[in-house]
C-alpha cells in the first residue's frame, strides 16, 4: 500500500478523479458555487485526512500536474486570435481597464491588510491574488511572501470571481461583452475565465486577455505600490 501511495501516478489519479467528480456535479446541478476546482480541492483533502495521507505522497503526483499550470494557459490564446479584430479596435480601453483593476486589487488588499492589522509576509503573500499562479508564486517570493499562502488565496479568489462575477455584471448593468470579460479575468484570472468562456466566445477571449496583461502589470504595479504605500 506504502508504494502504491508514494507512486507519482497516485496522485495524478486521485486529482483526476476528483475533478471529474466536480465536474459532473457542476453539470447536473449547473450551479456556480459547485465549482469544479472548488469540489476537487475539497475532496482531495478529505481523502488525504480520512486516510491519514501524507500531503508530500499526494504531491508527488500533484507536481507534475502543477508542472502543466503554466503551459495551459497557452490555450487561452486560441479565443482570442479568433477576436483580434475586437481587440485591436478597443485596445485602450482594454489596457486602461485592466491598469485600473489591477491597481485598485493591490491598493484594496494592502488597506484591507492594515485595517486587520495583519503581519507583513502574510500581506504581502496576499498582494497578487487576482492573477495566475505562476506569476503570483514568483511575485510573492520576490516581495518576501509566503508562497503557500499566495496560491490559497489565488484560488480562493478565481472560485468567488467565477461565482458572483457574472452577478455582479448583471448587478450593475454591464451588458458589453467585452466589458465583462475583460473584469472577470482581471479581477479572477483562469479560473474565472473558464466562467467567462460560458457567458459566451467574446467575453472569454476578453477574459484571457486579461489574464496576461494584468499578470505582468502586476510584476511592475505590485513592488511599486507597495513601496508607495508602505
Amino acid at each position: 500500500m506504502t508504494e502504491l501511495i508514494n507512486n507519482p501516478i497516485f496522485g495524478i489519479m486521485i486529482s483526476l478523479m476528483a475533478f471529474e467528480i466536480g465536474s459532473i456535479v457542476y453539470k447536473k446541478t449547473n450551479c456556480a458555487i459547485f465549482n469544479p476546482l472548488l469540489i476537487a480541492i475539497t475532496l482531495i483533502i478529505i481523502f488525504l485526512l480520512l486516510f491519514n495521507i501524507n500531503f508530500d505522497s499526494y504531491y508527488k503526483g500533484g507536481s507534475i500536474i502543477n508542472f502543466f499550470l503554466a503551459p495551459s494557459t497557452i490555450v487561452l490564446a486560441v479565443p482570442l486570435y479568433k477576436k483580434i479584430k475586437l481587440l485591436k479596435a478597443n485596445a485602450i480601453p482594454i489596457i486602461c481597464g485592466i491598469l485600473v483593476g489591477s491597481s485598485c486589487g493591490i491598493i484594496t488588499i494592502f488597506y484591507l491588510c492594515k485595517l486587520f492589522k495583519l503581519d507583513s509576509a502574510l500581506s504581502i503573500s496576499l498582494l497578487p491574488k487576482s492573477i495566475t499562479t505562476p506569476i503570483g508564486i514568483e511575485i510573492s517570493k520576490q516581495l518576501g511572501g509566503i508562497p503557500p499562502v499566495t496560491v490559497a488565496a489565488i484560488i480562493i479568489t478565481g472560485i468567488m470571481g467565477a461565482v458572483i462575477g457574472p452577478f455582479v455584471c448583471k448587478l450593475f448593468r454591464i451588458k458589453d461583452k467585452v466589458a465583462v470579460g475583460i473584469s472577470i479575468g482581471t479581477a479572477s484570472h483562469a479560473v474565472g475565465t473558464t466562467k467567462a468562456m460560458e457567458l459566451g466566445e467574446t467575453e472569454g477571449a476578453m477574459s484571457g486577455l486579461a489574464i496576461g496583461i494584468a499578470g505582468l502589470m502586476t510584476v511592475f504595479l505590485a513592488p511599486l505600490l507597495l513601496k508607495i504605500l508602505s
